[in-house]
């Protein structure tokens, strides 16, 4: 067996088989197949697609290039994923609400790139929080109580930091199975007994159509399913921002405020559904009585009690959670206002997030460094109606000079029209 013969066979529309597959994963970690190699066996699945079966033994594969945890002490457990989007902080919700309804939540998270936001960053926003714990920590404290979000091992999925890089620079980023195999590997590898996804779907997600989202979504649940994990997912609208803040600090105040039982509506409404997937999923129970056992530990305040503990064991001054006015305010801010009166009829998220990005709120390469402070407040969501000079949003920076283009940018991502918009649901589709 060589990788040119492999290259050739899915070239030719061949499915691989698990050998094949596991010479190719084997060959990218140790250096024995060239990079240009790679990339070629990359192209040829971009183009010709894989079946199931590829698709879950390659993700296998990946998942075992590295180190891998068991938490099967810890039953059950789960984890949540989403596809990326901008103010979407529901992992920060959704965790501590199903943690407070008995399930273990053992979350490894990502940081932001581009337009779209990462947990681990949201979270390095509250002073003295640390995301980097040793391997035995992160067990204890899930066992201890319930909850631990940390950032991902240095040696977990080795390969996927290999391919991707390959993938980001030959433009093979945009294929089904290599998107899920990436995801799902480190899921696997994170050992988890649960997978919740969240697959969004528009302008501000990665699938920008319906029927690239319900791709992704069965290509991953069937990746979880076929490697024993209870996974399903919910395909979410990422057209407009999800709830009303974006940047990292700015999150976590709206974090707290619908952890008190406030915040948005679309935000508290995708969480509840998140988590009683988890806790359906983990409890062995229906998805209604689930749903009202969400509710309650959001209504009670359990779920807010949860976050602090989390923060409170990962060093984090639990006083930021108490009293979010202590979190540091950016230096300048400026308002962004209608331009004409009528209907907001759409608010591009992409537009938003990169508006964010140029306030400091992201980065561009994963060195960046970012401004916790920056970010951007929506007065107004789609379908609102505004008049000439209404507040539509406040942008928030630590670097003046940003403000002008940042502006710019914001007003590109709106469309005012006579007529309210015809929006599409905030959940559009379910996989299980």
């Amino acid at each position: 067996m060589n990788i040119i013969e492999i290259i050739e066979k899915k070239k030719n529309r061949q499915a691989l088989n698990e050998a094949e597959i596991a010479f190719f994963i084997d060959g990218i970690c140790t250096g024995s197949i060239a990079d240009y190699q790679a990339s070629a066996l990359l192209m040829a699945i971009c183009l010709n697609g894989m079946n199931d079966t590829e698709t879950a033994l390659l993700t296998d594969k990946m998942a075992h290039s590295g180190d891998t945890l068991d938490l099967s002490a810890l039953f059950p457990t789960a984890d949540k994923h989403s596809t990326g989007g901008v103010g979407d902080k529901t992992s920060l919700i959704v965790a501590p609400i199903a943690a407070a309804c008995g399930v273990n939540i053992a979350k490894m998270s990502g940081r932001g790139l581009g337009h779209t936001g990462g947990t681990i960053d949201k979270l390095e926003s509250i002073p003295g929080f640390q995301t980097t714990v040793s391997e035995s920590a992160f067990f204890e404290q899930v066992k201890s109580i319930g909850i631990a979000i940390v950032a991902q091992s240095k040696n977990l999925v080795p390969a996927d930091k290999i391919l991707y890089a390959l993938r980001d620079v030959t433009a093979t980023v945009n294929s089904i199975p290599l998107i899920a195999s990436s995801i799902m590997s480190k899921k696997l590898a994170a050992g988890a007994d649960v997978i919740e996804l969240d697959v969004k779907v528009g302008s501000g997600a990665f699938m920008k159509t319906a029927k690239e989202a319900q791709a992704l979504a069965e290509a991953m649940v069937n990746i979880g399913k076929q490697n024993g994990r209870k996974t399903a997912a919910l395909i979410t609208d990422m057209d407009e921002p999800l709830g009303t803040h974006i940047g990292n600090s700015l999150e976590i105040k709206e974090v707290i405020a619908t952890l008190n039982g406030g915040g948005a509506h679309d935000l508290r409404t995708l969480c509840l559904h998140l988590a009683a997937n988890m806790i359906s999923l983990a409890k062995n129970m229906e998805k209604e009585a689930a749903l009202r056992l969400a509710e309650e530990a959001l209504q009670s305040g359990k779920a807010l009690e949860k976050l602090k503990q989390m923060v409170a064991a990962q060093g984090g001054d639990v006083c930021y959670i108490e009293n979010p006015a202590l979190f540091e305010r950016a230096a300048f801010t400026q308002p962004v206002t209608a331009q004409e009166s009528g209907y907001l009829q759409k608010v591009d998220a992409q537009c938003i997030g990169e508006t964010a990005a140029l306030l400091g709120a992201g980065r561009q390469k994963k060195e960046d460094s970012i401004d916790f402070a920056a970010g951007i407040i929506l007065e107004k969501k789609c379908g609102d109606y505004v008049a000439a000079g209404d507040t539509i949003a406040a942008l928030y920076t630590n670097q003046k000079e940003s403000l002008a283009a940042a502006a710019a940018r914001f007003q590109e991502a709106l469309t005012i029209g006579n007529t309210p918009p015809q929006k599409l649901p905030l959940i559009q589709g379910e996989v299980l």
